[in-house]
């Protein structure tokens, strides 16, 4: 029997979950499915700037678990994006926060960092 998969802590979840080609004509077989973990990957390590160990902490895995996650969605990004695939975002293995989450900022700069309280 195989070992239950462990949840995934995902803290915001994707306000658009589609993305495409503008000028897609006919049926749109080429469709990628990307996970919510795997999204929140991009995130919190594209978009936060966090090192993979950082963001393994704030999802409650593994760092090996959080480099295939991300090699993953980087993978399927790219196919999207040279094969001119519809991007899917839906699914997966998470839990959401249960609003344990504390932003903290530098105060020079408008950017903002998210952490675990």
């Amino acid at each position: 029997m195989p070992r239950p998969r462990k949840w995934r802590r995902v803290c915001y979840m994707p306000e658009n979950t589609v993305f495409g080609p503008l000028d897609a004509h006919g049926p749109q077989n080429n469709t990628v499915s990307m996970t919510v973990e795997e999204y929140e990957t991009i995130r919190l390590i594209d978009l936060e700037g966090m090192m993979q160990e950082e963001c393994a902490q704030r999802m409650n895995v593994a760092r090996t678990t959080v480099q295939r996650i991300y090699n993953d969605a980087r993978r399927k990004i790219a196919e999207s994006l040279v094969n001119g695939s519809v991007l899917r975002i839906g699914g997966g293995d998470y839990r959401l926060c249960d609003g344990d989450v504390q932003e903290f900022g530098c105060g020079r700069c408008n950017r903002r960092r998210f952490g675990a309280k």
